[in-house]
């Protein structure tokens, strides 16, 4: 039997991603040392980020098949060590790019994430629970999806993606979010407090700081899709939200109900008054299929109309097609899966409200991006 050689070993970790940073462990140097002995064992050390971190069980199944898979190795040795405050320290400037300045990446111009914020007039109409079973459905998708609960007050996303008791990694100054079983990377106010049950009471400018630290802070990597649970209502994150991503495209939910309705058209209107695109609206609660005639009868206990409602006064108000995206229907699996940590999509993808929610993700994600804030690279060669 050929003993395996350095370079087969190097190529079989470099398969290995860090599973919060998703990216080569090779390459933001956490393999510290290789030694092959002449019967094969490979004897691997691997440096982790911070002491404790929450995922090294993971990083030794996977460095550890990882080698294993190399023809000629009869055993994995794996010793975990922890990268000392330089190594740290030059691990944020490879993930920095460089740039020793703090930035938000999905701001600058030649940014290709999507981002979307879901806001609402009123709390209580089911915003927190579209913005996790959008983020599912578009991972699932095969689409890298990060989640920012900039609910800072009513924060319940990382709950709803079974993640609530989770803490983030940091190395230095940068924040890793948190990795979830479905693929997506969440951050919240919720998860950086020391306790679970505290009470956040901020102002204004707090509020526009926290915003920015999960935005800049945050190395959230190489993105496709980023998503925003906003509070209710046209507050201060709201504002933030219009000066610090200008680009980001905004859903309004909202349920049938006249009073629903009405705040709802507040919400996209500030939107607007932020120079950010209203993309569409969700009804949530749209009605509840007879349990005695079947989903052909709908109950409307909520009332009617309110989506179309709201869709068609911004659409007024804007001078552009704001579409109703979909109506959700009353399911108590909806409610019970953001209770158990298992959105709907997920656990039940053949539920009414699932293809309702799919049916959102699958029309966000077939919007072309405009060219609108991006930088074409031209240059005037002379004058006229």
């Amino acid at each position: 039997m050929s003993i395996p050689t350095l370079e087969q070993v190097t190529a079989a970790l470099a398969t290995v991603n860090d599973p919060e940073i998703k990216r080569p462990i090779t390459e933001i140097n956490m393999v510290d040392t290789v030694d092959i002995r002449a019967d094969g064992t490979v004897d691997v050390r691997v440096l982790l980020t911070v002491a404790g971190c929450p995922l090294k069980d993971t990083i030794t199944r996977d460095v550890t098949a990882a080698v294993s898979g190399v023809p000629g190795v009869t055993a994995v040795n794996l010793d975990l060590g922890v990268m000392t405050a330089e190594q740290r320290g030059g691990l944020q400037e490879v993930l920095r790019g460089g740039q020793a300045q703090r930035e938000i990446p999905f701001a600058q111009p030649g940014s290709l994430t999507k981002v979307f914020a879901v806001a609402s007039g009123k709390g209580g109409v089911g915003k927190s629970s579209v913005t996790v079973n959008l983020a599912l459905a578009m991972a699932a998708q095969g689409l890298r999806v990060g989640v920012v609960d900039a609910d800072i007050y009513g924060h319940s996303v990382p709950a709803m993606l079974g993640v609530g008791d989770s803490r983030p990694t940091q190395v230095e100054e940068l924040i890793m979010p948190v990795p979830t079983p479905s693929g997506v990377s969440v951050i919240s106010i919720g998860m950086l407090k020391p306790r679970r049950d505290q009470v956040v009471a901020w102002r204004g400018p707090m509020l526009d700081r926290a915003l920015v630290q999960m935005l800049s802070d945050v190395y959230w990597g190489d993105l496709d899709v980023l998503l925003l649970d906003l509070p209710p209502g046209t507050g201060d994150v709201a504002i933030s939200l219009g000066q610090h991503l200008p680009n980001a495209e905004v859903i309004v939910v909202t349920t049938p109900q006249e009073a629903a309705a009405e705040v709802a058209e507040r919400a996209g209107t500030m939107a607007s008054m932020m120079n950010q695109r209203v993309v569409g609206v969700v009804e949530n609660m749209s009605f509840l299929p007879c349990p005695h005639c079947g989903p052909e009868h709908r109950l409307e206990v909520f009332g009617a109309g309110g989506g179309a409602r709201v869709a068609a006064t911004l659409s007024q108000r804007f001078g552009y097609d704001v579409p109703v995206l979909a109506e959700i229907p009353l399911d108590l699996a909806l409610r019970a899966g953001g209770d158990a940590g298992t959105p709907i999509v997920e656990s039940d993808p053949n539920a009414p409200a699932a293809v309702e929610l799919l049916k959102v993700a699958q029309a966000l994600l077939g919007r072309g991006r405009g060219l609108a804030g991006m930088q074409l690279g031209l240059t005037p060669s002379s004058k006229f």
